[in-house]
């Protein structure tokens, strides 16, 4: 499929580079991103040369969240010369399509729980609202120095809850720092996003694709099996009522990798680094 707003690119050792792509709007989500987005995540959910993806965003900022502009398309009673394809519901009150609209744009932070790649997202400028949705649904996060991440709705006078935002934060940094940074949408900088472990660390800009693929290429030495696996345990967990319930997930993995070829590659390249005399075969 041919792409405006987004770029993807899959290199031959399975590295996937998803880049936002819409610099002049500072990668702010536009409908049509939206289900161009939809399109690739659907592609990648049984795409197994893909192994790892790169998420990112061209120009000055990583992403400012929702296009204000064509959301306000959103108030109209009349649906807007160009954007009949984006309004699967055909009717003119503008309830029917702000709910169908914030429906469609939530699925894609679903999604990228769902696919089975590990996400690695590399954050530069600020990421706003949708964008810091995208930061807080990937696995890996590494940012920039001059990094901002709001959440932007409260300070638009709707609700701080937003694109899976009060699930996603209050995991990642715990309940109480979650709470007053979705209450109060302030800015959060790098330094204090790698204090409180919202991202793995901060990495100049110049370097920020070097460090991404040191992790993506570090990743890629694991088994294909393994990772996928390792992804669907984390989704899980983070629902689990208990530990018990995730000990049998893990014990299933664990057997069922082991039975797999990836493990006997796997463990005999990782005995042959550990001794280099040791037969990979």
């Amino acid at each position: 499929m041919e792409y405006q707003t987004i770029e993807f690119e899959l290199k031959d050792n399975g590295i996937g580079i998803l880049t936002l792509n819409r610099p002049d709007r500072l990668n702010a989500i536009s409908f049509q991103m939206e289900e161009e987005l939809h399109s690739l995540f659907d592609s990648l959910m049984t795409n197994l040369d893909c192994r790892v993806i790169i998420l990112r965003g061209n120009g000055r900022a990583f992403c400012a969240g929702t296009d204000l502009q064509e959301a306000l398309n959103l108030n109209v009673k009349k649906v807007p010369e160009g954007y009949e394809k984006y309004y699967v519901l055909n009717t003119p009150e503008p309830l029917k399509k702000k709910l169908y609209h914030q429906w469609r744009i939530s699925q894609i932070y679903v999604k990228m729980r769902k696919i089975s790649q590990p996400i690695i997202c590399m954050v530069h400028g600020a990421a706003v609202g949708g964008g810091f949705g995208f930061a807080m649904a990937s696995d890996i996060r590494i940012a920039t120095e001059n990094v901002k991440f709001i959440n932007g709705s409260i300070n638009l006078g709707l609700t701080g809850a937003d694109v899976g935002g009060s699930y996603f934060l209050p995991r990642l940094i715990g309940i109480s720092r979650a709470s007053e940074i979705l209450y109060t949408g302030r800015d959060v900088g790098s330094k204090e996003a790698e204090e409180i472990g919202l991202i793995l660390k901060i990495v100049d800009k110049d370097d920020l694709m070097d460090s991404a693929l040191e992790i993506a290429n570090e990743l890629l030495s694991k088994s294909p099996l393994g990772l996928r696996m390792t992804k669907q345990a984390i989704n899980l967990t983070m629902d689990s009522p208990s530990l018990e319930t995730i000990l049998q997930l893990e014990n299933t993995s664990i057997v069922l990798s082991f039975c797999s070829k990836d493990m006997n590659e796997g463990s005999a390249a990782f005995m042959q680094k550990r001794r280099p005399n040791y037969p990979l075969k």
